[in-house]
């Protein structure tokens, strides 16, 4: 039981300290967004062709 509170505690803090960062670094995270979206749509053409070729 007190594992679970822990756990849970852990998990809220992880997550408002990603909301955190993401606001404070907001110019930084979208320039990695905008830079992984080429890369990504490649990838989801290249599954796309996988999936076909079976």
């Amino acid at each position: 039981m007190i594992s679970k509170v822990i756990k849970s505690i852990v998990g809220i803090a992880l997550i408002a300290l990603g909301i955190w960062t993401i606001v404070i670094w907001r110019g930084d995270v979208m320039a990695l967004i905008r830079g992984g979206f080429g890369p990504f749509l490649i990838l989801c053409g290249l599954i796309s062709f996988a999936l076909i070729a079976d």
